[in-house]
């Protein structure tokens, strides 16, 4: 087998597309999903409350540890809430992306 036969069959395009219909329980996956979409933003809320308390906690009680820990927990909590809320633009912009690749 030469290397061009080999190129040539990775360049194969199996003309798979997704589409919406092909399996039973499609609707029901989509509000499983949305459904942790929302408890993972509430998980979050809770968390930056947390957080914040420790921050507040650390800054006045002069314990530099805990505020830093309080810092860090409100930044890392908010980057969730940004990720959980665009999850749905992001799929969808990679996935064009992805999908105008040939």
């Amino acid at each position: 087998m030469f290397l061009s036969d080999t190129v040539v069959q990775l360049a194969y395009d199996p003309g798979i597309t997704p589409s919406e219909g092909g399996l039973p329980g499609l609707s029901v996956l989509k509000q499983v999903m949305g459904s942790l979409n929302l408890f993972g933003l509430v998980a979050v809320v809770g968390a930056l409350a947390v957080s914040a308390g420790v921050w507040a906690w650390g800054h006045h009680s002069g314990g530099h540890q805990a505020e830093a820990n309080g810092k860090k927990g409100v930044m890392v909590s908010a980057g969730a809430a940004l990720l959980l809320g665009a999850a749905n633009g992001l799929i969808t912009f990679f996935s064009t992306l992805g999908s105008q690749v040939h």
